[in-house]
């Protein structure tokens, strides 16, 4: 009984009345290490760089959607590509393969108000899809348009050659 008085005695009044009991305080230095560690300008200026690739519009490597579809008359090709500039697209023929590549390649700087670069980023994205068609391809009969992020190819079919055989 003497006992269970002293462990009485020695706690506080306050902390009898208070049903939140204080943190211990090893536990608190851990919360106080991990709060520091996210506040911290790097640690927040990853973490703003992760936003900012999330929102971006430019398709990364990972590709962009291609749907091919043949009408007897043309092949029409259509890639859905939002958010990028005309002049960022590129175009290849060869033989019988048609190659869409789109680039975006930006320099952006930061500065401070007596006009001195503190920080200056180069981002370079690329993307490409290769589409195979059963014949050569002629360039001088492609027509291609890109209007409200979709870009439409328009490849006429060519006749093959037939060849006789003789007896």
């Amino acid at each position: 009984m003497e006992r269970e008085g002293k462990m009485m005695s020695s706690m506080h009044p306050s902390d009898k009345n208070n049903p939140k009991k204080p943190v211990p305080e090893p536990l608190r230095e851990l919360v106080k290490t991990m709060n520091d560690f996210f506040t911290e300008k790097p640690v927040r200026g990853f973490l703003q760089t992760i936003d900012e690739f999330f929102k971006t519009p430019f398709p990364v490597s990972a590709g962009f959607d291609v749907e091919t579809i043949e009408n007897g008359k043309e092949h029409i090709i259509t890639a859905a590509l939002p958010g990028v500039k005309r002049d960022q697209i590129h175009l290849n023929i060869t033989g019988n393969y048609i190659t869409i590549s789109i680039e975006n390649n930006e320099l952006e700087t930061e500065e401070n108000d007596q006009n001195q670069v503190y920080r200056r980023k180069f981002i370079r994205q690329h993307s490409s899809r290769t589409i195979s068609l059963p014949h050569a391809v002629n360039e001088k009969l492609v027509k291609a348009s890109y209007r409200d992020g979709l870009l439409q190819i328009r490849i006429p079919q060519e006749k093959g050659k037939v060849i006789e055989i003789e007896d």
